[in-house]
């Protein structure tokens, strides 16, 4: 196909100064490696992924589907962050062990703490199947159909692809659906949690800190992973053994220094560079203030009764950092975009592109690509902003309403497919709400709600009329004080009843009555004209990054971010965020005792610490008498990153992604180098707080350190 000899002409295309990109590592040969290696890279594109040998790859999980984790040692052990281990830590703790404030250390395997549910995935191969995932699909006229056949390829495929019976295969689009690439995968079953420092490491500075820098935080957690006595994944079982990998990590002792090259190998989830200048508008001038006025307002909710009960704080640690997470992030990305005057630089693109399709005639083909996104934005803007506002109320941030809606997806169930169907999803329903509870109060979501439909009713367009205009405070207190959805044995009351009468109870119900209301309303008035709008959308972008690649031959292009295997690669490097103002690459231990606030719930330190800090009580981890703890580079990622290895020329692991600078968080739409930065634990900080701190000595003897300056010098 001619759109894949262009992508082997970029992949194959030399440049001389690096700029950011997400690469697919079985395809680094030509123009990737070349590149790598001018900026210092030691190792080839072999060494990084092979099929059929032993690579760097082969250490490399996807963890719990959202984050990455790496394989460390001979026995499965798991290096991936403290968030994306949150969760578990939380679920493992209570008031009498709280492993989120006191940390966490198996000092044997014996100890590690399985955690039900989670998963870690491995990719064993990846293969380019894009001929095969579009045959019979050009004939076709209309979009819907092309992407129905497409879909029937890719299951066909998926199903018929040579694996093992214990493997899956997983198709995924790249280049906005011109190519298409399979992955070989396994999943192990049986992950155990081994280690944790306390928050005030963990998640020092808390959101204050977080996408900042200077950041001096300790966001790493340990699990491993453990397979049947094959050494194939299994379900939890006490009979099951540590995994024996067929790659880990070295680990490198020797620290990093300013221009080092480094690459940071994970499943970044989302970007979308290629997107038209009215996407990024639209972004940045709609969508984004809506969803950070909604989080901000919950997440201040919650915030109060976080610091007023340990309970709650225990109850909502996890939801609230998720919340604050991309609450933070977008409005980053926001002021980024707005200051790196991205939209301009689109248009500017934008007229260059259309320049380039009159020169080489093109004009019919492509010539009305940017003046039909600017009428789809236009007339997608309504829908979905309304979107939006459903997703952050009802589905995200308001908890009933959550409750409301997966119990309005049971209803539809039994509506669509009948009472079995219904029961089979009540059970499991059930299931998931016994866990859900355990980490809800009815008091702190009736604030939440309190606020959030007022904003919701007021702001949002495309509402029912009798919803704009209720009595919100009124409303609530009607809610909150009668609805079964505040509690799991109402929840069970309902449910355990024949199924006529469970749902004419569930009818009757105040809180599902408003749910079912917005959740008929979106799908009736919204959901569709949304879905159509960005079928044709979708379609453009297709034409668009196809004609991109033909009008730009000489451009460097990566496929957009999907949650699939990715390496990005850059080098140490501080930055200049503001005129006069410069930030060093490194930071150490004395800026954790800068930022020290005594009982802070962000910038408190263990007093263990404080003393190793006092005595300078450092091993074999300081250099020059200092304790680095993070670093930054100008490795282009995004979330899914989260807990990436960072590497070293040679392919030893030197750090751990787990953060962007703020200046820098657009960059899953505009990457500048100038100020896109990603931030790394230094792994000898991670050392030095299993060693020193928590003396977990048998996990240090686990690893295979090194010291490759010391030894090519």
């Amino acid at each position: 196909m001619r759109i894949l000899k262009l992508l082997i002409v970029l992949l194959s295309f030399p440049i001389f100064a690096q700029q950011g990109g997400m690469w697919i590592p079985s395809m680094l040969k030509g123009m990737n490696e070349n590149e790598m290696q001018q900026l210092g890279m030691k190792i080839s594109a072999e060494d990084i992924y092979d099929a059929n040998n032993s690579s760097i790859k082969d250490a490399i999980i996807h963890f719990d589907g959202g984050c990455t984790s790496e394989i460390i040692s001979p026995k499965g052990l798991l290096l991936t962050n403290h968030h994306c281990g949150y969760g578990e830590i939380q679920s493992h703790s209570t008031v009498e062990h709280d492993y989120l404030q006191d940390g966490f250390w198996a000092m044997s395997m014996d100890e590690e703490l399985p955690n039900p549910g989670m998963v870690a995935t491995l990719i064993v191969s990846i293969h380019d199947v894009t001929n095969t995932v579009l045959d019979g699909v050009a004939q076709l006229s209309s979009e819907a159909d092309k992407q129905n056949k497409i879909q029937e390829n890719i299951s066909r495929l998926q199903t018929t692809f040579p694996k093992e019976a214990w493997q899956e295969n997983k198709i995924k689009t790249f280049y906005e659906g011109n190519q298409y690439i399979l992955f070989v995968t396994e999943t192990f079953k049986d992950i155990r949690l081994v280690g944790a420092p306390p928050s005030s490491i963990g998640k020092f500075g808390s959101d204050t800190d977080n996408w900042v820098w200077p950041r001096h935080t300790g966001d790493f957690s340990i699990f491993r992973i453990y397979a049947g006595k094959d050494n194939k994944p299994a379900e939890y079982s006490k009979d099951n053994v540590p995994y024996t990998p067929k790659h880990f990590l070295p680990i490198s002792l020797d620290g990093i220094a300013e221009g080092d090259f480094t690459m940071v190998f994970g499943f970044p989830g989302r970007t979308q560079e290629y997107l038209p200048s009215f996407a990024v508008e639209q972004i940045v001038n709609t969508l984004n203030p809506a969803k950070i006025e909604v989080r901000d307002a919950a997440l201040k909710v919650q915030d109060a009764f976080m610091r007023k009960d340990k309970t709650i704080k225990i109850q909502y640690a996890s939801k609230y950092a998720s919340v604050a997470n991309y609450w933070k992030k977008w409005i980053g990305e926001s002021q980024g975009l707005t200051k790196s005057n991205a939209i301009q630089l689109k248009k500017d693109y934008e007229n260059e592109f259309l320049k380039r399709v009159a020169e080489k005639g093109k004009t019919e083909e492509y010539g009305n690509l940017l003046s039909d996104f600017e009428k789809n934005y236009n007339e997608i803007s309504d829908y979905a902003l309304a979107r939006d506002y459903f997703a952050e109320v009802a589905l995200r941030n308001v908890e009933l309403l959550n409750v409301g809606f997966r119990l309005y997806q049971l209803e539809k169930v039994y509506t669509l497919k009948g009472e079995q169907a219904f029961n089979d999803r009540k059970t499991n329903t059930l299931k998931s709400l016994e866990g859900f509870y355990k980490n809800f109060n009815s008091k702190v979501d009736e604030k939440v709600f309190e606020k959030l439909i007022e904003i919701y009713a007021k702001k949002s367009p495309l509402i029912p009329a009798e919803v704009r205009t209720m009595d919100f405070e009124k409303t609530t207190k009607t809610i909150y004080s009668k609805s079964k959805l505040t509690s799991y044995d109402g929840i069970e009351s309902i449910l355990n009843q024949d199924t006529k009468k469970a749902l004419k109870c569930l009818n009757k119900d105040k809180g599902y009555q408003l749910i079912k209301k917005l959740s008929d309303n979106f799908y009736n008035n919204i959901a569709p004209k949304y879905d159509k709008l960005n079928l044709q959308i979708g379609a453009l972008q297709r034409n668009y990054m196809k004609a991109q690649l033909e009008m730009f031959p000489d451009g460097r292009f990566f496929p957009d971010a999907n949650s699939t295997m990715r390496i990005t690669y850059g080098q140490v490097k501080g930055y200049n965020p503001s005129d006069a103002v410069y930030y060093e690459p490194v930071t150490h231990l004395e800026g954790v005792m800068e930022k020290y606030i005594p009982g802070d719930y962000e910038f408190d330190v263990p007093s263990k610490l404080l003393d190793l800090i006092k005595n300078k009580d450092y091993g074999q981890y300081a250099e020059n008498g200092k304790m680095p703890v993070c670093f930054i580079a100008t490795n282009h990622t995004t979330g899914g990153n989260s807990g990436s290895p960072a590497l070293d020329a040679n392919g030893n692991l030197i750090g751990l992604n787990f953060d962007r600078v703020w200046e820098g968080t657009m960059s899953d739409i505009h990457y500048d180098p100038e100020i896109c930065r990603n931030i790394m634990v230094d792994i000898r900080y991670v050392l030095f707080i299993i060693d020193k701190y928590a003396g977990a000595k048998h996990l240090i003897e686990e690893l295979q350190l090194v010291h490759p300056k010391k030894e090519n010098k």
